[in-house]
């Protein structure tokens, strides 16, 4: 039975060649980790924010130019349209125009009660196709004489009209929609000078009259 030195403790084994410091514990750098770890959780998430705010940027851009390229297409299509339209109206216009000298030779022989057979079938045929393509004729008698639609021809005075007026329709005008591709040729006559204020004095004489008479009778 051996007995113990006292004063003497003991140490672990330390392996030779060791220091002193290597046989105290060593402390454990897991804490340190996980301090690291928030840190770096925070600088990946505001790299991911940055990056989202680009991705979201770059779409507001290729978005505000698609609804850029959207609205010339419809521009486009719209000019396009209203080309269109407008030159079937110019090649109707010509054609119709060319037209109108054998719609006249029509009118005449219908005045003349020419007019008759297969001629009269072709020639309603004619004016049907004519209006069925937008053409309507214009120009009556007693019309107020309109230098926009009217061509005056000829000239004179009456003393039954009050204005300027169409009292015969030489040649019809014809439009198509709010064209006019030709005038209606007219003959106009004007008031006779003087009658404007010939037809007041009567008017004051009557009422004269008619004060002097003492009026219609009172109840």
């Amino acid at each position: 039975m051996t007995e113990e030195t006292p004063g003497f403790e003991e140490k672990p084994d330390v392996p030779s060649g060791a220091t002193p410091d290597d046989a105290e514990p060593k402390a454990d750098t897991s804490a340190a980790a996980e301090g690291a770890a928030p840190a770096g959780d925070a600088n990946q998430t505001a790299g991911l924010v940055a990056q989202l705010d680009q991705v979201r940027t770059a779409l507001g851009e290729r978005t505000a130019d698609l609804q850029r390229l959207q609205a010339e297409y419809q521009n486009y299509r719209r000019r396009v349209e209203r080309d269109r339209i407008a030159v079937k109206e110019i090649a109707i216009a010509n054609l119709l125009t060319e037209l109108l000298p054998v719609l006249d030779d029509i009118g005449r022989a219908r005045e003349h009660g020419e007019l008759l057979g297969g001629f009269k079938s072709v020639a309603e045929s004619l004016e049907t196709v004519a209006a069925k393509m937008g053409l309507q004729q214009f120009g009556k008698e007693g019309e107020p004489f309109d230098p926009t639609i009217h061509e005056a021809l000829m000239h004179s005075y009456a003393p039954d009209v009050t204005e300027t007026t169409c009292v015969a329709i030489l040649q019809p005008g014809y439009r198509i929609g709010e064209r006019t591709i030709r005038p209606a040729r007219v003959a106009v006559a004007e008031p006779q000078p003087g009658a404007q204020t010939v037809k007041p004095a009567e008017e004051t004489d009557a009422a004269a009259d008619d004060k002097e008479s003492g009026g219609p009778d009172e109840g």
